[in-house]
């Protein structure tokens, strides 16, 4: 009697827990395969991407003036300079200081000032020149490029408009990095000179940025991107 309650109570329950058991392992393969190795494969993707850049970066990047070869022109990349809240933007100001030592230090003859300028009230490279003119700098050795939308635009038309097949760039080392790396793929030699970097805490936003930028650089690669904007050439003088 006791015996038939239990095979009763076994048959009864068995199909509920069959079916849950079932439920479960589609849950779980639905969560593996829709989230886990979906972010698994982005995570690895942009490691890639990152290590890619930064590999190829080096001994193309230099901190010193001492050791950086000469170029006859130095590409400065645009920012603005000032932050929300209408603080000094520590990207630019470092940037500025770089291109400074740079000049100063013989190692360039001109400065390609190449930034965004699509509002009439927002225009990085005007601003750039400002502020390298106030320190000395002479306006005859300063060009501008008003259509440096992105990085690769600036990289290609530094070439494809401005005629230069050799630059120095100047920014941060990861903007420089992704810079170089970029001019490889559209026929540039370019080597980078490195601002001074902002803190962890002020610059997480831009390095979180930068993650995703690399990645895209390699999109490019596959769209073959060209910049926005080409037009006529500008001859910058010898």
């Amino acid at each position: 009697m006791v015996l038939k309650r239990r095979q009763d109570h076994i048959s009864t329950d068995s199909p509920s827990r069959m079916k849950a058991h079932k439920w479960w392992r589609v849950v779980r393969r639905v969560f593996f395969y829709g989230i886990i190795l979906p972010v698994f494969v982005c995570c690895l993707g942009i490691l890639f991407c990152n290590y890619r850049i930064s590999k190829y970066g080096e001994g193309k990047v230099f901190g010193d003036t001492t050791f950086i070869p000469y170029n006859k022109v130095g590409l400065l990349l645009g920012t603005s300079p000032r932050v929300k809240g209408g603080k000094t933007n520590p990207y630019f100001k470092n940037r500025i200081d770089a291109a400074e030592e740079l000049f100063e230090s013989g190692k360039i003859k001109y400065i390609l000032i190449s930034g965004d300028n699509r509002r009439h009230n927002y225009n990085e490279p005007q601003a750039m020149k400002d502020s390298l003119v106030n320190r000395g700098i002479p306006k005859e050795s300063l060009v501008l490029d008003f259509a440096g939308l992105r990085t690769l635009d600036s990289m290609v038309r530094s070439k494809e408009i401005f005629g230069q097949d050799s630059v120095t760039v100047i920014s941060q080392q990861f903007h420089n990095e992704r810079a170089i790396y970029l001019a490889r793929h559209y026929g540039i030699h370019a080597i980078g000179y490195n601002a001074k970097d902002v803190s962890a805490y002020e610059g997480l936003k831009t390095q979180i940025r930068e993650l995703l930028a690399r990645v895209k650089v390699f999109v490019d690669f596959f769209v073959n991107k060209q910049p926005r904007h080409l037009g006529e050439k500008i001859e910058i003088p010898e």
